[in-house]
């Protein structure tokens, strides 16, 4: 856990980390896009039984990708700290343009190469992977995807940079690199878009970093698209070895198994060490570096797990309250972004402000948007695109 002082006199508890480690916000996005790939699988095979053709899934997912991308554009970009949206600021970037390109490419994945069928016989090696073996197109796909994002991030050349630098750039690394921020992620960002990035870092008054770097820049979606894809893994099992419940849950432990070593690898269990630190901010709040998709595949598949064993194994729990806002979740997100700053969501809190009156805030904050879903819910009213 990561506690930093942002000079209030206090903590800001469920910040997200200022550059490498972790937060308990740091887990929330990655999970999110984790249920993305989850879905795209299960919404797909249930069209695809219903014999939904390619060309009408193509319609479907042209137009919510298109949807998602100008509320992201156009209603997301405003703040009120920011004053009347300006053409002269405007983000180009950002989390609904990430997560409607990161569905798009997880859409066509399954579109194109997502449609093979458990055959009815298969050799006892074959029928201990087939979940994977059967669609090698897309893990051909993602592996390429990755190789690429790897290639670019340690070997582009980044003036005045040393290959491969991962770190927040300013002060950090003894101020050896204060134009370096980000490394080939930031370098590309600013090439692209200039100063038009993301206004308010989390990084920023701590390493005290002059240069703009935007989270959800353009290199970052490779490793959205991949920790979506981990989500389509574990909708495949879901879907393979349906009313097979110990099968199910023995994959998902497998599966985290193998991502929490990887992760331990690639950071070798530390947070600033390692071949690539446990980042959130190299890649975006949805997908970060390699090492944190590896490490947040891990506890979602553990996370899943554990749900599909008390929601559908055992019907301890069927999801109440939190069903109700996933059935708005557009409605809920785009509302808590445009009226998150303002009474009664929030208030105003003194100078010293502390983890308490911040932790009640956001509770506050949150069972409010609970309660309006389920009043919406109630009401038969669902926002979908």
């Amino acid at each position: 856990m990561v506690f930093v002082n942002y000079g209030g006199g206090g903590y800001w508890f469920f910040q997200h980390a200022p550059w490498n480690g972790l937060t308990v916000a740091d887990l929330v996005m990655p999970w999110f896009v984790f249920i993305i790939g989850t879905s795209v699988v299960l919404a797909f095979s249930s069209m695809q039984r219903r014999g939904v053709g390619r060309l009408q899934l193509l319609r479907k997912i042209t137009w919510r990708t298109v949807v998602l991308l100008i509320i992201g554009f156009c209603f997301l970009n405003y703040s009120p700290r920011d004053g009347p949206l300006s053409w002269s600021w405007l983000r180009i970037p950002g989390v609904l343009q990430r997560l409607g390109f990161t569905y798009f490419v997880l859409s066509l994945l399954q579109t194109f190469w997502g449609q093979n069928q458990i055959p009815e016989r298969a050799p006892q090696w074959r029928s201990a992977a087939q979940d994977v073996l059967l669609f090698w197109p897309q893990w051909l796909i993602i592996i390429l995807l990755e190789t690429l994002w790897l290639c670019v991030t340690f070997l582009l050349p980044v003036p005045g940079c040393p290959a491969g630098y991962l770190g927040a750039g300013g002060i950090g690394d003894d101020g050896l690199y204060p134009n370096c921020t980000g490394g080939a992620a930031g370098h590309i960002d600013r090439w692209m878009f200039g100063d038009n990035m993301y206004r308010y870092p989390t990084w920023k008054e701590m390493y005290l970093t002059a240069l703009p770097f935007d989270p959800e820049g353009i290199l970052g979606t490779i490793n959205s698209i991949v920790m979506g894809f981990l989500g389509m893994q574990a909708g495949k099992i879901i879907v393979f070895y349906k009313g097979k419940n110990i099968h199910i849950l023995c994959r998902y432990l497998v599966w985290a198994v193998i991502l929490g070593i990887s992760a331990a690898i690639l950071s070798k269990c530390t947070r600033d060490g390692g071949f690539i630190p446990v980042n959130k901010n190299l890649c975006s709040y949805l997908c970060r570096s390699l090492s944190y998709v590896t490490a947040m595949g891990c506890f979602s598949f553990l996370l899943l797990g554990a749900m599909f064993f008390i929601i559908d194994v055992n019907g301890w729990w069927r999801g109440q309250p939190f069903l109700y806002p996933g059935m708005n979740s557009i409605f809920v997100y785009v509302g808590h972004s445009l009226l998150g700053f303002y009474f009664p969501f929030s208030w105003e809190i003194g100078f010293q402000q502390s983890h308490w009156e911040l932790l009640l805030q956001n509770l506050w904050g949150s069972g409010l948007w609970v309660l309006i879903a389920f009043l919406l819910f109630k009401k038969k009213f669902f926002l979908k695109i």
